[in-house]
């Protein structure tokens, strides 16, 4: 069986790096926000090429607590409208309810599964404050575009970043294209960790002061406590893996890439739908996602050939029991691509007869 993701195999290329950190954090006796997150924060800001990053316990976290430190800061008020795609998971629309704001779902692009720029304007109302940008599957949503719109509206723009890390566009890398970005490094994504773990990036130094505040109970110095903030900070170990694979990050999403060239190149079947790509460092590849109207049948298909797939994501967000406020409400496009849309495997360690046997049996299907 050729695996969707062998995780097993990405980090055991690690294993004796990791077991220095271990035995190193072990030896501290420092075990929650030492010295290998602070150097985390400050070898992920530089890698994205922002000022500030603030670690903190996973992908959602980072969102609500960028919403939550606008709202201390002033710069959002309670019950104002975010901007958000409808093609998303459930994630991103979960932080802006959290926040106690209010998400305005807008239709994607068929070609690249990201938010169609052209739609935002349509939802713009005068209680439209910001609008979160979903990078999806690794591709970089139309941010020239979104941040013109945010420019003319006088709004604020966040990146959802979880899946996107390295992802580049005119020289400048996902988490620095916005006012501030929301990270997730879950074992799966392409900078992952042995555990859960997120991070917040940003230029805003009030902003990063805020949720430096916020993620530690509210509290810049101990006992001391200014906000109502939450738990939630970025392990020390995950921390210390997390800077063991980050030197490696561009040269995995490169093997992410030459697979999906591949893929792009060499799948050759009407009855398959490929993703839009101009060959550019804009896709790191986090997931390969083809549509077909079959979809049930071609995973079946696939996996009687021994190769293992998966749905991301098979039901709509406003389709969720979360969220029955919205089951009447209808995004066809969101829909039609909810109902369609397999990966197909692809990682770093995704051998060549792998890669050719996955477009051999497509091609066969």
């Amino acid at each position: 069986m050729i695996p969707f993701l062998d995780l097993h195999k990405i980090n055991k290329l690690y294993e004796d790096a990791f077991q220095q950190k271990l035995k190193g954090m072990l030896d501290s006796g420092w075990y929650i926000l030492g010295n290998e997150v602070k150097a985390f924060e400050d070898d992920f800001a530089a890698y994205c090429g922002t000022k500030y990053c603030i670690g903190v316990g996973n992908g959602l976290d980072a969102l609500v607590l960028i919403f939550k430190a606008c709202l201390e800061l002033g710069k959002l008020q309670k019950g104002d409208e975010v901007i958000v795609p409808a093609n998303t998971y459930i994630a991103s629309i979960l932080a802006i309810l959290q926040a106690d704001l209010i998400p305005v779902l807008v239709e994607p692009k068929w070609e690249t599964f990201n938010i169609d720029p052209d739609l935002i304007q349509q939802k713009i109302t005068p209680k439209t404050k910001a609008i979160l940008a979903v990078h999806l599957y690794g591709q970089l949503a139309e941010m020239e575009d979104i941040a013109e719109i945010a420019h003319k509206n006088g709004l604020l723009v966040i990146e959802d970043a979880a899946q996107t890390h390295g992802a580049v566009i005119d020289g400048k890398k996902a988490g620095n294209l916005s006012h501030a970005a929301g990270f997730s490094f879950y074992p799966g994504k392409n900078l992952g960790a042995l555990g859960d773990a997120g991070a917040v990036t940003t230029n805003d130094q009030e902003l990063a002061k805020m949720i430096h505040s916020l993620h530690n109970y509210g509290s810049a110095v101990k006992y001391y406590n200014d906000f109502i903030g939450v738990n939630s900070r970025l392990d020390e170990l995950q921390a210390a893996f997390l800077r063991v694979k980050l030197p490696h990050l561009d040269s995995d999403n490169e093997k992410r890439r030459a697979v999906a060239k591949r893929y792009a190149s060499e799948i050759k079947n009407a009855k398959i739908l490929l993703p839009q790509w101009d060959f550019s460092a804009n896709h790191v590849f986090h997931l390969f996602v083809i549509r077909t109207q079959n979809r049930n049948d071609l995973q079946k298909y696939l996996s009687e050939n021994g190769i293992q797939t998966m749905i991301h994501y098979p039901v709509a967000p406003h389709k969720q029991k979360a969220l029955q406020q919205w089951k009447d409400l209808s995004f066809p496009i969101t829909e039609k691509i909810h109902n369609e849309v397999l990966s197909l495997p692809i990682s770093p360690v995704m051998t060549k007869d792998e890669v050719d046997s996955v477009i051999s049996v497509l091609n066969k299907y």
